[in-house]
Protein backbone atom coordinates (compact mmCIF):
# COMPACT_ATOMS: atom_id res chain seq x y z
CA UNK A 1 0.00 0.00 0.00
CA UNK A 2 1.70 3.71 -0.64
CA UNK A 3 0.93 6.54 1.41
CA UNK A 4 -0.68 8.18 -1.23
CA UNK A 5 -3.70 6.05 -0.77
CA UNK A 6 -4.01 4.91 2.99
CA UNK A 7 -5.35 7.24 4.86
CA UNK A 8 -6.36 7.31 8.23
CA UNK A 9 -10.14 8.84 10.03
CA UNK A 10 -10.41 8.25 13.80
CA UNK A 11 -8.41 5.85 14.46
CA UNK A 12 -9.29 4.17 11.45
CA UNK A 13 -7.31 2.23 7.94
CA UNK A 14 -9.19 3.78 4.93
CA UNK A 15 -8.38 1.94 1.41
CA UNK A 16 -8.80 2.92 -1.82
CA UNK A 17 -10.93 0.11 -3.62
CA UNK A 18 -7.67 -1.71 -5.28
CA UNK A 19 -6.26 -1.64 -1.64
CA UNK A 20 -9.03 -3.02 0.01
CA UNK A 21 -9.77 -5.81 -3.14
CA UNK A 22 -6.42 -6.82 -2.51
CA UNK A 23 -6.83 -6.98 1.66
CA UNK A 24 -9.50 -8.99 1.09
CA UNK A 25 -8.19 -11.42 -1.01
CA UNK A 26 -5.36 -11.92 1.22
CA UNK A 27 -7.84 -12.21 4.26
CA UNK A 28 -10.33 -14.10 2.90
CA UNK A 29 -7.68 -16.54 0.32
CA UNK A 30 -9.49 -15.92 -2.73
CA UNK A 31 -9.97 -13.56 -5.47
CA UNK A 32 -11.89 -10.12 -4.74
CA UNK A 33 -11.81 -7.46 -7.02
CA UNK A 34 -12.63 -4.05 -6.82
CA UNK A 35 -15.74 -4.58 -8.61
CA UNK A 36 -16.71 -6.81 -5.56
CA UNK A 37 -15.77 -3.97 -3.36
CA UNK A 38 -17.44 -1.18 -5.41
CA UNK A 39 -20.91 -3.78 -5.15
CA UNK A 40 -20.84 -3.74 -1.37
CA UNK A 41 -21.02 -0.34 -1.06
CA UNK A 42 -23.81 0.23 -3.49
CA UNK A 43 -25.78 -2.20 -1.89
CA UNK A 44 -24.95 -0.26 1.84
CA UNK A 45 -22.53 -3.42 3.24
CA UNK A 46 -19.90 -1.05 3.99
CA UNK A 47 -19.95 2.83 4.20
CA UNK A 48 -18.54 5.16 1.37
CA UNK A 49 -15.93 7.49 2.53
CA UNK A 50 -14.68 10.07 0.20
CA UNK A 51 -10.90 11.84 -0.03
CA UNK A 52 -10.98 14.19 -2.59
CA UNK A 53 -12.21 12.10 -5.90
CA UNK A 54 -11.07 9.08 -3.96
CA UNK A 55 -13.99 6.01 -2.59
CA UNK A 56 -12.61 4.54 0.37
CA UNK A 57 -13.60 2.18 2.69
CA UNK A 58 -13.18 1.68 6.48
CA UNK A 59 -10.30 -1.85 7.02
CA UNK A 60 -11.77 -2.40 10.01
CA UNK A 61 -15.74 -2.34 8.82
CA UNK A 62 -14.57 -4.58 5.59
CA UNK A 63 -13.16 -7.02 8.25
CA UNK A 64 -15.75 -7.39 10.00
CA UNK A 65 -18.32 -7.72 6.72
CA UNK A 66 -15.62 -10.88 6.04
CA UNK A 67 -15.68 -12.30 9.67
CA UNK A 68 -19.78 -12.75 9.46
CA UNK A 69 -18.64 -15.77 6.75
CA UNK A 70 -17.13 -17.35 9.85
CA UNK A 71 -20.96 -18.56 10.17
CA UNK A 72 -21.05 -20.27 6.48
CA UNK A 73 -19.56 -23.39 7.29
CA UNK A 74 -21.68 -23.90 10.40
CA UNK A 75 -24.88 -23.23 8.76
CA UNK A 76 -23.87 -25.16 5.64
CA UNK A 77 -23.82 -28.28 7.91
CA UNK A 78 -26.88 -27.44 9.34
CA UNK A 79 -28.45 -26.58 6.04
CA UNK A 80 -26.49 -28.20 3.67
CA UNK A 81 -23.80 -27.60 1.14
CA UNK A 82 -25.51 -26.61 -1.37
CA UNK A 83 -26.39 -22.82 0.86
CA UNK A 84 -25.76 -20.07 -1.34
CA UNK A 85 -24.21 -17.82 1.28
CA UNK A 86 -24.25 -14.45 -0.44
CA UNK A 87 -28.04 -14.45 -0.03
CA UNK A 88 -27.78 -15.05 3.80
CA UNK A 89 -27.16 -10.92 4.22
CA UNK A 90 -25.86 -11.75 7.63
CA UNK A 91 -24.10 -8.50 7.15
CA UNK A 92 -27.15 -6.16 6.70
CA UNK A 93 -28.35 -4.65 10.15
CA UNK A 94 -32.07 -5.13 10.95
CA UNK A 95 -32.52 -0.70 10.20
CA UNK A 96 -31.05 -1.99 6.85
CA UNK A 97 -33.42 -4.94 6.60
CA UNK A 98 -36.62 -2.40 7.28
CA UNK A 99 -35.21 0.28 5.72
CA UNK A 100 -37.37 3.59 4.80
CA UNK A 101 -40.77 2.85 3.40
CA UNK A 102 -40.18 -1.23 4.24
CA UNK A 103 -41.01 -0.98 8.27
CA UNK A 104 -44.45 1.37 7.26
CA UNK A 105 -46.23 -1.43 8.94
CA UNK A 106 -46.05 -4.65 10.09
CA UNK A 107 -46.25 -7.94 7.57
CA UNK A 108 -45.45 -11.42 8.30
CA UNK A 109 -43.90 -13.42 6.03
CA UNK A 110 -42.50 -10.84 3.67
CA UNK A 111 -38.86 -11.00 2.55
CA UNK A 112 -36.30 -8.68 3.20
CA UNK A 113 -35.02 -5.81 0.35
CA UNK A 114 -31.73 -7.04 0.06
CA UNK A 115 -32.60 -10.37 -1.81
CA UNK A 116 -35.40 -8.84 -4.02
CA UNK A 117 -32.21 -6.18 -4.97
CA UNK A 118 -29.83 -9.46 -5.62
CA UNK A 119 -31.69 -10.20 -8.41
CA UNK A 120 -33.29 -7.46 -10.22
CA UNK A 121 -29.99 -5.37 -9.86
CA UNK A 122 -27.54 -5.94 -13.31
CA UNK A 123 -24.56 -6.58 -10.68
CA UNK A 124 -22.85 -10.52 -11.10
CA UNK A 125 -21.34 -12.37 -9.53
CA UNK A 126 -19.37 -16.38 -9.02
CA UNK A 127 -23.43 -17.18 -8.43
CA UNK A 128 -25.51 -14.63 -10.49
CA UNK A 129 -23.93 -15.03 -13.84
CA UNK A 130 -26.02 -13.19 -16.00
CA UNK A 131 -28.04 -10.02 -15.50
CA UNK A 132 -31.51 -11.13 -15.71
CA UNK A 133 -33.56 -7.03 -15.17
CA UNK A 134 -32.70 -3.75 -16.08
CA UNK A 135 -33.28 0.05 -15.39
CA UNK A 136 -36.75 0.71 -17.38
CA UNK A 137 -37.78 -3.30 -17.78
CA UNK A 138 -41.00 -4.46 -16.18
CA UNK A 139 -41.40 -7.02 -13.45
CA UNK A 140 -44.66 -8.55 -12.09
CA UNK A 141 -45.69 -9.75 -8.50
CA UNK A 142 -48.30 -11.72 -8.35
CA UNK A 143 -48.32 -12.75 -4.61
CA UNK A 144 -47.30 -8.86 -3.85
CA UNK A 145 -48.36 -9.00 -0.08
CA UNK A 146 -46.55 -5.78 1.38
CA UNK A 147 -44.91 -4.82 -1.84
CA UNK A 148 -41.05 -5.15 -1.26
CA UNK A 149 -40.58 -6.80 -5.07
CA UNK A 150 -42.76 -3.02 -5.87
CA UNK A 151 -40.30 -0.79 -3.79
CA UNK A 152 -36.95 -2.28 -4.69
CA UNK A 153 -38.13 -2.05 -8.21
CA UNK A 154 -38.59 1.65 -8.02
CA UNK A 155 -35.19 2.32 -6.37
CA UNK A 156 -34.12 0.19 -9.17
CA UNK A 157 -35.59 2.13 -12.03
CA UNK A 158 -37.95 -0.65 -12.97
CA UNK A 159 -41.54 -0.79 -13.68
CA UNK A 160 -43.43 -2.94 -11.57
CA UNK A 161 -46.91 -4.43 -11.26
CA UNK A 162 -48.50 -5.76 -8.16
CA UNK A 163 -51.56 -8.36 -7.66
CA UNK A 164 -53.11 -9.02 -4.35
CA UNK A 165 -56.05 -10.68 -3.29
CA UNK A 166 -55.78 -8.95 0.08
CA UNK A 167 -57.10 -5.06 -0.17
CA UNK A 168 -55.02 -4.40 2.82
CA UNK A 169 -52.12 -5.44 1.38
CA UNK A 170 -53.12 -3.60 -1.52
CA UNK A 171 -53.30 -0.46 0.62
CA UNK A 172 -50.29 -0.74 2.08
CA UNK A 173 -48.10 -1.55 -0.78
CA UNK A 174 -50.21 1.74 -3.31
CA UNK A 175 -48.91 4.09 0.00
CA UNK A 176 -46.02 2.62 -0.10
CA UNK A 177 -45.04 3.41 -4.07
CA UNK A 178 -46.84 6.37 -3.78
CA UNK A 179 -45.46 9.92 -4.21
CA UNK A 180 -46.93 11.62 -1.10
CA UNK A 181 -46.93 15.71 -0.58
CA UNK A 182 -45.49 15.48 2.67
CA UNK A 183 -46.36 18.96 4.26
CA UNK A 184 -50.08 18.32 3.60
CA UNK A 185 -49.63 15.04 5.62
CA UNK A 186 -48.09 16.63 8.15
CA UNK A 187 -50.41 20.03 8.31
CA UNK A 188 -53.32 16.53 8.59
CA UNK A 189 -51.40 14.79 12.11
CA UNK A 190 -51.31 18.49 13.35
CA UNK A 191 -55.03 19.21 13.35
CA UNK A 192 -55.91 15.56 13.94
CA UNK A 193 -53.62 16.08 17.20
CA UNK A 194 -55.70 18.91 18.18
CA UNK A 195 -58.89 17.04 17.50
CA UNK A 196 -57.82 14.06 19.78
CA UNK A 197 -56.73 16.42 22.37
CA UNK A 198 -60.24 18.10 23.13
CA UNK A 199 -61.75 14.25 22.13
CA UNK A 200 -59.47 13.36 25.21
CA UNK A 201 -60.46 16.00 27.75
CA UNK A 202 -63.90 14.40 28.30
CA UNK A 203 -62.44 11.53 29.09
CA UNK A 204 -60.62 10.03 32.43
CA UNK A 205 -58.28 7.62 30.53
CA UNK A 206 -54.91 9.72 30.60
CA UNK A 207 -55.44 10.55 34.50
CA UNK A 208 -55.90 6.81 35.36
CA UNK A 209 -53.02 5.79 32.93
CA UNK A 210 -50.77 8.58 34.72
CA UNK A 211 -51.63 7.08 38.04
CA UNK A 212 -51.32 3.53 36.99
CA UNK A 213 -47.74 3.92 35.39
CA UNK A 214 -46.65 6.15 38.39
CA UNK A 215 -47.44 3.19 41.03
CA UNK A 216 -46.18 0.62 38.28
CA UNK A 217 -42.67 2.74 38.02
CA UNK A 218 -42.26 2.70 41.78
CA UNK A 219 -43.25 -1.04 42.05
CA UNK A 220 -40.63 -2.09 39.48
CA UNK A 221 -38.01 0.17 41.04
CA UNK A 222 -37.67 -1.82 44.19
CA UNK A 223 -39.04 -5.24 42.95
CA UNK A 224 -37.69 -5.49 39.09
CA UNK A 225 -34.15 -3.05 39.68
CA UNK A 226 -33.30 -4.15 36.06
CA UNK A 227 -29.85 -5.62 35.29
CA UNK A 228 -29.43 -6.83 39.08
CA UNK A 229 -32.76 -8.38 38.48
CA UNK A 230 -32.04 -10.31 35.98
CA UNK A 231 -28.28 -10.82 37.04
CA UNK A 232 -29.81 -12.47 39.94
CA UNK A 233 -32.56 -14.65 38.07
CA UNK A 234 -29.78 -15.77 35.85
CA UNK A 235 -27.04 -16.62 38.48
CA UNK A 236 -29.96 -18.51 40.52
CA UNK A 237 -30.60 -16.97 43.19
CA UNK A 238 -34.37 -15.53 42.44
CA UNK A 239 -36.68 -18.91 41.04
CA UNK A 240 -38.07 -16.24 38.72
CA UNK A 241 -41.44 -18.21 37.76
CA UNK A 242 -42.58 -18.08 41.78
CA UNK A 243 -40.93 -14.31 42.40
CA UNK A 244 -42.75 -13.06 39.69
CA UNK A 245 -46.26 -14.55 40.08
CA UNK A 246 -45.90 -13.81 43.57
CA UNK A 247 -45.34 -9.92 42.88
CA UNK A 248 -47.70 -9.76 39.83
CA UNK A 249 -50.34 -11.08 42.56
CA UNK A 250 -49.02 -7.98 45.36
CA UNK A 251 -49.52 -5.62 42.58
CA UNK A 252 -53.04 -6.43 41.36
CA UNK A 253 -54.41 -4.80 44.66
CA UNK A 254 -53.43 -1.32 43.59
CA UNK A 255 -54.27 -2.23 39.85
CA UNK A 256 -57.91 -2.90 40.87
CA UNK A 257 -58.06 -0.15 43.52
CA UNK A 258 -57.02 2.09 40.40
CA UNK A 259 -59.51 1.08 37.94
CA UNK A 260 -62.88 0.76 40.76
CA UNK A 261 -61.42 4.89 41.41
CA UNK A 262 -61.65 5.62 37.62
CA UNK A 263 -64.47 3.59 36.86
CA UNK A 264 -62.13 1.80 33.71
CA UNK A 265 -64.34 -0.47 31.69
CA UNK A 266 -62.31 -3.48 30.79
CA UNK A 267 -64.83 -6.12 28.97
CA UNK A 268 -63.99 -7.89 26.33
CA UNK A 269 -66.81 -9.58 23.90
CA UNK A 270 -66.06 -13.36 23.99
CA UNK A 271 -68.48 -13.82 20.79
CA UNK A 272 -68.09 -9.92 19.33
CA UNK A 273 -66.32 -9.16 16.57
CA UNK A 274 -62.28 -8.66 16.63
CA UNK A 275 -61.93 -5.44 17.78
CA UNK A 276 -64.31 -6.35 20.96
CA UNK A 277 -62.32 -9.95 21.43
CA UNK A 278 -58.99 -8.12 21.66
CA UNK A 279 -59.46 -4.26 22.62
CA UNK A 280 -60.19 -2.24 25.58
CA UNK A 281 -63.52 -0.08 25.43
CA UNK A 282 -61.11 3.07 25.72
CA UNK A 283 -58.61 2.01 22.60
CA UNK A 284 -62.10 1.26 20.49
CA UNK A 285 -63.20 4.66 21.36
CA UNK A 286 -59.84 6.04 20.08
CA UNK A 287 -59.72 4.40 17.35
CA UNK A 288 -62.71 4.87 16.11
CA UNK A 289 -62.87 9.03 16.70
CA UNK A 290 -59.31 9.43 14.65
CA UNK A 291 -60.74 6.74 11.80
CA UNK A 292 -63.80 8.74 11.55
CA UNK A 293 -61.40 12.12 10.96
CA UNK A 294 -59.32 10.42 8.71
CA UNK A 295 -62.21 9.40 6.10
CA UNK A 296 -62.81 13.41 5.82
CA UNK A 297 -58.85 13.79 4.29
CA UNK A 298 -58.27 13.55 0.75
CA UNK A 299 -56.58 10.23 -0.56
CA UNK A 300 -53.27 10.49 -0.71
CA UNK A 301 -53.06 12.02 2.53
CA UNK A 302 -55.75 9.81 4.21
CA UNK A 303 -54.02 6.21 2.91
CA UNK A 304 -51.06 7.11 5.00
CA UNK A 305 -52.39 7.82 7.76
CA UNK A 306 -54.97 5.08 7.62
CA UNK A 307 -51.71 2.62 7.49
CA UNK A 308 -50.58 5.08 10.81
CA UNK A 309 -53.84 4.15 12.28
CA UNK A 310 -53.47 0.50 11.25
CA UNK A 311 -50.24 0.19 12.64
CA UNK A 312 -50.97 1.19 15.81
CA UNK A 313 -54.77 -0.53 16.37
CA UNK A 314 -52.07 -3.54 15.96
CA UNK A 315 -49.54 -2.14 18.88
CA UNK A 316 -52.87 -1.36 21.18
CA UNK A 317 -53.97 -4.63 21.27
CA UNK A 318 -55.10 -6.49 24.78
CA UNK A 319 -52.27 -8.85 24.97
CA UNK A 320 -48.80 -9.42 26.64
CA UNK A 321 -45.82 -8.12 25.22
CA UNK A 322 -44.01 -11.70 24.21
CA UNK A 323 -47.46 -12.17 22.24
CA UNK A 324 -48.09 -9.71 19.85
CA UNK A 325 -46.82 -11.66 16.91
CA UNK A 326 -48.92 -14.43 17.89
CA UNK A 327 -52.43 -13.54 19.75
CA UNK A 328 -52.59 -16.24 23.22
CA UNK A 329 -55.05 -14.75 25.11
CA UNK A 330 -56.80 -11.50 25.49
CA UNK A 331 -55.20 -9.83 28.65
CA UNK A 332 -57.34 -6.84 31.07
CA UNK A 333 -54.84 -6.63 34.05
CA UNK A 334 -51.44 -5.90 34.66
CA UNK A 335 -48.88 -9.02 34.23
CA UNK A 336 -45.02 -10.06 34.80
CA UNK A 337 -43.56 -9.21 31.48
CA UNK A 338 -40.73 -12.00 30.83
CA UNK A 339 -39.47 -10.01 27.75
CA UNK A 340 -38.72 -6.70 29.77
CA UNK A 341 -38.70 -8.64 33.25
CA UNK A 342 -40.93 -6.61 35.41
CA UNK A 343 -45.06 -5.83 35.64
CA UNK A 344 -46.19 -4.30 32.22
CA UNK A 345 -49.78 -3.44 31.56
CA UNK A 346 -52.57 -3.21 28.56
CA UNK A 347 -52.75 -0.07 26.67
CA UNK A 348 -55.25 2.22 27.67
CA UNK A 349 -54.69 4.82 25.23
CA UNK A 350 -53.31 5.01 21.29
CA UNK A 351 -52.05 8.33 22.01
CA UNK A 352 -48.54 7.66 22.82
CA UNK A 353 -47.89 5.16 19.67
CA UNK A 354 -49.91 7.26 17.01
CA UNK A 355 -47.69 9.95 17.62
CA UNK A 356 -44.17 7.88 17.34
CA UNK A 357 -45.99 6.07 14.31
CA UNK A 358 -46.70 9.64 12.81
CA UNK A 359 -43.45 11.00 13.14
CA UNK A 360 -41.83 7.47 12.09
CA UNK A 361 -43.81 7.35 8.93
CA UNK A 362 -42.55 10.74 7.90
CA UNK A 363 -39.32 10.32 8.26
CA UNK A 364 -39.79 6.75 6.15
CA UNK A 365 -41.70 8.40 3.28
CA UNK A 366 -38.82 11.01 2.90
CA UNK A 367 -36.11 8.41 3.23
CA UNK A 368 -37.68 6.80 0.09
CA UNK A 369 -38.40 9.58 -1.54
CA UNK A 370 -34.46 10.69 -1.68
CA UNK A 371 -34.28 7.29 -3.40
CA UNK A 372 -37.28 6.74 -6.09
CA UNK A 373 -36.89 6.66 -9.62
CA UNK A 374 -39.23 8.25 -12.05
CA UNK A 375 -41.04 4.97 -12.58
CA UNK A 376 -44.45 3.18 -12.35
CA UNK A 377 -45.34 0.94 -9.49
CA UNK A 378 -48.90 -0.02 -8.68
CA UNK A 379 -50.78 -3.00 -7.22
CA UNK A 380 -54.16 -4.60 -8.16
CA UNK A 381 -56.66 -6.10 -6.08
CA UNK A 382 -57.68 -9.28 -7.38
CA UNK A 383 -56.89 -13.27 -7.90
CA UNK A 384 -53.77 -13.58 -9.19
CA UNK A 385 -55.36 -16.71 -11.40
CA UNK A 386 -57.76 -14.57 -13.59
CA UNK A 387 -56.58 -10.95 -12.88
CA UNK A 388 -56.47 -9.35 -16.46
CA UNK A 389 -53.61 -7.02 -16.35
CA UNK A 390 -53.45 -5.05 -18.49
CA UNK A 391 -57.00 -4.91 -18.97
CA UNK A 392 -56.95 -3.63 -15.47
CA UNK A 393 -54.32 -1.13 -16.02
CA UNK A 394 -55.71 0.61 -19.12
CA UNK A 395 -59.42 0.86 -17.58
CA UNK A 396 -58.10 2.40 -14.24
CA UNK A 397 -56.43 4.96 -16.18
CA UNK A 398 -53.05 4.07 -14.64
CA UNK A 399 -49.29 5.77 -16.00
CA UNK A 400 -49.01 1.90 -16.63
CA UNK A 401 -51.05 2.48 -19.70
CA UNK A 402 -48.70 4.29 -21.35
CA UNK A 403 -45.55 2.18 -20.49
CA UNK A 404 -47.22 -1.11 -21.26
CA UNK A 405 -48.51 0.00 -24.68
CA UNK A 406 -46.80 -2.32 -27.41
CA UNK A 407 -44.72 -4.29 -24.87
CA UNK A 408 -44.72 -6.85 -22.49
CA UNK A 409 -43.66 -7.72 -18.93
CA UNK A 410 -40.21 -8.61 -18.52
CA UNK A 411 -40.44 -11.22 -15.56
CA UNK A 412 -41.85 -12.25 -12.44
CA UNK A 413 -40.13 -11.50 -8.63
CA UNK A 414 -42.47 -13.10 -6.39
CA UNK A 415 -42.82 -15.24 -3.22
CA UNK A 416 -45.93 -17.49 -3.41
CA UNK A 417 -47.17 -17.90 0.20
CA UNK A 418 -45.94 -21.39 1.84
CA UNK A 419 -48.73 -24.41 2.10
CA UNK A 420 -50.22 -24.35 5.38
CA UNK A 421 -48.41 -21.38 6.99
CA UNK A 422 -50.00 -18.25 7.09
CA UNK A 423 -54.48 -16.88 7.02
CA UNK A 424 -53.36 -13.49 5.57
CA UNK A 425 -56.45 -11.82 5.61
CA UNK A 426 -56.44 -13.00 9.44
CA UNK A 427 -53.01 -11.55 10.38
CA UNK A 428 -54.82 -7.58 9.57
CA UNK A 429 -58.32 -8.78 10.95
CA UNK A 430 -58.32 -5.60 12.78
CA UNK A 431 -58.00 -3.25 9.91
CA UNK A 432 -60.40 -5.36 7.70
CA UNK A 433 -63.11 -4.93 10.61
CA UNK A 434 -62.01 -1.00 11.41
CA UNK A 435 -61.60 -0.02 7.86
CA UNK A 436 -64.75 -2.26 6.86
CA UNK A 437 -62.58 -3.79 4.32
CA UNK A 438 -64.19 -6.70 2.26
CA UNK A 439 -62.15 -10.04 2.96
CA UNK A 440 -61.43 -12.56 0.29
CA UNK A 441 -59.95 -15.59 2.97
CA UNK A 442 -61.94 -18.55 0.26
CA UNK A 443 -58.89 -16.78 -2.33
CA UNK A 444 -56.51 -17.51 -0.99
CA UNK A 445 -53.61 -20.39 -1.51
CA UNK A 446 -52.31 -22.29 0.66
CA UNK A 447 -53.83 -21.18 3.83
CA UNK A 448 -53.39 -21.83 7.49
CA UNK A 449 -56.83 -23.23 7.70
CA UNK A 450 -56.38 -25.49 5.01
CA UNK A 451 -53.50 -27.13 7.00
CA UNK A 452 -50.66 -29.00 5.13
CA UNK A 453 -52.41 -32.78 4.28
CA UNK A 454 -52.47 -34.15 0.75
CA UNK A 455 -55.62 -32.27 -0.46
CA UNK A 456 -54.09 -28.77 0.67
CA UNK A 457 -50.84 -29.78 -1.03
CA UNK A 458 -52.51 -30.70 -4.24
CA UNK A 459 -54.89 -27.73 -3.99
CA UNK A 460 -51.74 -25.40 -3.21
CA UNK A 461 -50.01 -26.92 -6.38
CA UNK A 462 -52.96 -26.28 -8.49
CA UNK A 463 -53.36 -22.79 -7.57
CA UNK A 464 -49.38 -21.72 -7.87
CA UNK A 465 -49.38 -23.15 -11.55
CA UNK A 466 -52.74 -21.44 -12.39
CA UNK A 467 -51.14 -18.34 -11.38
CA UNK A 468 -47.69 -18.44 -14.03
CA UNK A 469 -50.53 -19.72 -16.31
CA UNK A 470 -52.36 -16.57 -16.08
CA UNK A 471 -49.64 -14.92 -15.35
CA UNK A 472 -47.47 -15.84 -19.02
CA UNK A 473 -49.86 -14.24 -21.26
CA UNK A 474 -48.74 -10.71 -20.17
CA UNK A 475 -44.39 -12.08 -19.90
CA UNK A 476 -42.47 -11.80 -23.11
CA UNK A 477 -40.99 -14.70 -24.56
CA UNK A 478 -38.08 -15.53 -23.08
CA UNK A 479 -39.04 -14.65 -19.99
CA UNK A 480 -37.31 -15.03 -16.26
CA UNK A 481 -39.15 -15.87 -13.45
CA UNK A 482 -37.95 -16.26 -9.90
CA UNK A 483 -40.01 -17.56 -7.29
CA UNK A 484 -39.01 -17.59 -3.69
CA UNK A 485 -40.11 -20.66 -1.53
CA UNK A 486 -39.27 -23.24 1.43
CA UNK A 487 -39.99 -26.32 -0.71
CA UNK A 488 -39.53 -28.66 2.25
CA UNK A 489 -42.88 -30.74 0.80
CA UNK A 490 -41.29 -30.50 -3.17
CA UNK A 491 -44.21 -29.54 -4.96
CA UNK A 492 -42.15 -26.92 -7.42
CA UNK A 493 -41.10 -29.20 -9.71
CA UNK A 494 -45.15 -30.53 -10.42
CA UNK A 495 -45.94 -26.46 -10.09
CA UNK A 496 -43.32 -25.56 -12.80
CA UNK A 497 -44.53 -28.74 -15.36
CA UNK A 498 -48.18 -27.10 -14.69
CA UNK A 499 -47.40 -24.36 -16.01
CA UNK A 500 -45.11 -25.09 -18.83
CA UNK A 501 -41.99 -24.15 -17.68
CA UNK A 502 -38.59 -25.67 -16.35
CA UNK A 503 -36.60 -25.52 -13.25
CA UNK A 504 -33.32 -23.36 -15.19
CA UNK A 505 -31.68 -22.74 -11.64
CA UNK A 506 -32.07 -22.79 -8.18
CA UNK A 507 -30.59 -20.62 -5.10
CA UNK A 508 -30.53 -22.28 -1.91
CA UNK A 509 -30.44 -19.55 0.74
CA UNK A 510 -30.50 -19.45 4.62
CA UNK A 511 -33.41 -17.80 6.31
CA UNK A 512 -31.23 -16.58 9.50
CA UNK A 513 -32.31 -12.90 10.47
CA UNK A 514 -35.89 -13.97 11.68
CA UNK A 515 -38.01 -11.83 14.03
CA UNK A 516 -39.59 -14.64 15.94
CA UNK A 517 -38.47 -15.87 19.54
CA UNK A 518 -36.46 -18.36 18.59
CA UNK A 519 -33.66 -17.30 16.60
CA UNK A 520 -31.77 -19.82 16.20
CA UNK A 521 -34.46 -22.26 13.98
CA UNK A 522 -32.69 -21.20 10.86
CA UNK A 523 -34.35 -22.65 7.60
CA UNK A 524 -33.62 -23.11 4.28
CA UNK A 525 -35.60 -21.82 1.35
CA UNK A 526 -35.26 -21.58 -2.39
CA UNK A 527 -35.16 -18.92 -5.15
CA UNK A 528 -36.63 -20.90 -8.20
CA UNK A 529 -35.05 -19.76 -11.55
CA UNK A 530 -37.85 -20.46 -13.92
CA UNK A 531 -37.95 -20.38 -18.36
CA UNK A 532 -40.38 -21.80 -20.98
CA UNK A 533 -40.14 -24.51 -21.92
Amino acid sequence: MTQQTMFSEQGSTLLNLKEAALWASGYVNRNVSASNISYLLQNGNLKKHEHGKATLVDQTELKRYYDAFDRESHWKGKLGDDLNWHLSFVEHTESQRTKHVHRLHPYKGKFIPQLVAYFLDSHTDEFKSQAYFRPGDIVLDPFCGSGTTLVQANELGIHAVGIDVSAFNGLITNTKVRKHDVPAIEKAICELAEAFECFQEDRNIAAFDRELLSALGEFNSKHFPGVAYRRMVRDGRIDEEAYAKEREEAFLKTYRSLVRRHGIDLTLAKDGGFLEQWYLSAIREELSFLFEKIKELDEGVRDVLAIVLSRTARSCRATMHADLGTLKRPVTTTYYCKKHGKICKPVFSIAGWWKRYCLDTIKRVQDFDSLRTDTHQFCLNGDSRTMDVFGNIKGMRLPFAETLKDRKIDGIFSSPPYVGLIDYHEQHAYAYEMFGLARNDDCEIGPLYKGQGKQAKDSYVMGISDVLNNCKKYLKQDYDVFLVANDKYDLYSKIAELAGMEIATQFKRPVLNRVEKDRSAAYAETIFHMKAK
